[in-house]
Order: C-alpha cells, then structure tokens, then sequence
C-alpha cells in the first residue's frame, strides 16, 4: 500500500501520469484532459487534483525560460487576468445551472470550434486585448464549470496566425499561472495532505520524464502536425466533458460530478 493505495492503483497512476506528461511536454497543454478523468476514477478527485497540481508544477519547470523567452507576455498576461476574474462565475454557474445541460453545452461549443479551425479558418487580425481578456474570461468561467479552461485558450490562440512555438510558449506561461492560483486556493481549503505528497512523489519521475520526451518531440513536429495534435486534445476535452461518456466510461460517481468541487482544475483543470 502507498499513500492507502494498492500498488496496482499506484502502477495505473504512473501511466497515466507518463501518458499525460508527453502531452504537456509537446503542446503546452492537455496534462490535466487525460490525468483528472482517469486518476480521479482511481483514487477520487480530492487527490487527483492536487496530485497534478504538484507534479505539473515541478515537471513543467524546465519549460519556462524558453517559453518566456518566446511568449506573448503580454497576451499570456491580459489573458490570465481574464481567466481570474471569471472563475468565481463559473463556479457558481456549476452550482446553479442544471449540471448535465452545462456540460453537454460546453461540449458541444468545444467540438463546433474545433470543426470551425480544423476547416482551415484563422483570424488573421491582431489579437486584441479586449478579444484576448474575453477568451481568458471563457477560459476562466470553463475552469470553474467545467475544468477545461485550457481548450479556449489554446484554440484562440491556434486560431491566429501566431507560430507553433509561440503558442505552445504562451500555453505553458498561461497554465504556470493558473498552477500559482491554484496553489494558493489548495492551500487555503487544506487539500495539500500527506497522501497527495507520497503519491506526487509515486507519479512525478514518470512525468516528469514524459514531459521532457514531449518537447523533444514537439522539435521534431511539423506546424500541421503539432495543430492536429492540439486539435485532437482540445476534442478530447469536449468528449470528456460529456455526461455519458465521464458516467459510462470514466465511472466516477454522479454525486461527485454533481457536486462543485472546492477548488478548480489547475488548466485547470487540469488545467491542460
């Protein structure tokens, strides 16, 4: 038993660990669409959660001074403001909009947006501040509804004409942030235990090793490929947010999917 868990649960949560590392490490993003759903039917989200939130925060590290070297600072920054600023609406929205019709309108939004970039469509304008603190209001009230506050961002800022490596770079400064926020949220409500550190301790060499795989395979992708790749995760957001799905296949209980958790994913959502 590790952390009250048998080694059999532990061993799902290091590959699932490894598998959601490679995804944050090539895209900026996409940690949290895979570990929450699958972690929290093993071991429950009260764990699941911060679990992620430590070990994305020490894996991604390595990935900031690049990433600040090649960030729209000041997207990232307008952005996150945005997204601070909405959480609190989302999470009442959780607790006072029909649970089931949030989720299948939230996905449905995602997937038509997805459908809508991968058609080839850009906006090809300057991203506006007003637009940009808008997406991060959309990214912030999903983090607080739903846990997916990373698709909207990242599909704003795939949808321009910025570069593969800019966008990525904006993505890990825009979830490193989201990580800071949720830290002190956790903290505050008391979700950091002993179990969260033993089992981070189980799961963090796997991805962190995953997560440094990724950026070497992010340099070997083409733009298109790295698109596509983005594209299918933020879909994979959608599906997971769909109340058939997380019921019948994730199998978390209802009442906990129900119920607003006290914190919010750290794409949080996981939040990636």
């Amino acid at each position: 038993m590790i952390a009250g868990q048998p080694w059999p649960v532990v061993a799902f949560l290091v590959a699932v660990a490894f598998i959601a590392g490679l995804a944050r490490g090539f895209s900026g993003f996409g940690s949290a669409l895979i570990f929450i759903p699958l972690a929290s039917a093993a071991v429950g989200p009260s764990l699941a959660v911060p679990v992620l939130l430590v070990i994305d925060g020490i894996g991604a590290a390595p990935m900031l001074p690049a990433a600040w070297q090649h960030a729209d600072r000041r997207s990232v920054l307008i952005m996150s403001l945005g997204a601070m600023v909405a959480v609190p609406a989302g999470t009442l929205a959780l607790a006072w909009i029909d649970p089931t019709a949030l989720r299948w309108g939230i996905s449905a939004a995602i997937l038509a947006l997805v459908a809508l970039l991968a058609s080839g469509c850009r906006y090809t304008g300057a991203l506006r501040p007003s637009v940009t603190a808008g997406v991060g209001m959309v990214s912030g009230f999903l983090t607080g509804s739903a846990g997916i506050g990373g698709a909207p961002a990242i599909a704003y800022w795939l949808g321009s004409i910025a570069a593969a490596e800019r966008v990525r770079a904006n993505m890990v400064l825009f979830l490193a942030g989201s990580d800071l926020y949720a830290a002190v949220a956790y903290t505050m409500t008391g979700l950091f235990n002993w179990n969260v550190l033993v089992l981070s301790l189980a799961t963090g060499p796997a991805y962190m090793a995953s997560t440094m795989a990724g950026g070497r395979m992010f340099g070997l992708a083409s733009p298109q490929t790295f698109r596509r790749i983005c594209f299918a995760l933020i879909a994979l957001a959608a599906l997971l947010g769909l109340p058939v799905v997380r019921h019948a296949v994730i199998g978390l209980p209802k009442a906990g999917l129900e119920t607003p958790a006290k914190p919010t994913e750290p794409d949080a959502p996981p939040r990636r």
